[in-house]
């Protein structure tokens, strides 16, 4: 299953959360991904998209949101396009 699974719709339980992780546990996975296959440390990725050097680190314990301008200065940062971050993780992403 896939972890950061916060927030449902109408606080009803997400029966699809192992298939459809919501926005915000998909950037959670696909940060912690790109990054380390960048080979860059929380702090490098935040000083790279001008961002707080807490920041990513609550972005990737799912801990705080992110605005579209903050999604693209990333994506530029991590050398990707802003769908990367977006895409539905695969399942062997789901345990780390």
């Amino acid at each position: 299953m896939f972890k950061c699974q916060k927030s449902t719709l109408s606080g009803m339980k997400n029966t699809h959360a192992t298939l459809n992780p919501n926005a915000r546990t998909r950037i959670s996975l696909n940060l912690k991904r790109l990054r380390a296959e960048k080979g860059l440390s929380q702090e490098k990725a935040a000083e790279l998209a001008d961002f707080h050097r807490t920041y990513v680190s609550q972005l990737e314990r799912c801990v705080t949101n992110i605005s579209i301008d903050g999604l693209e200065r990333l994506a530029e940062a991590l050398g990707v396009d802003i769908t990367e971050l977006l895409q539905i993780p695969d399942s062997s992403q789901a345990d780390s």
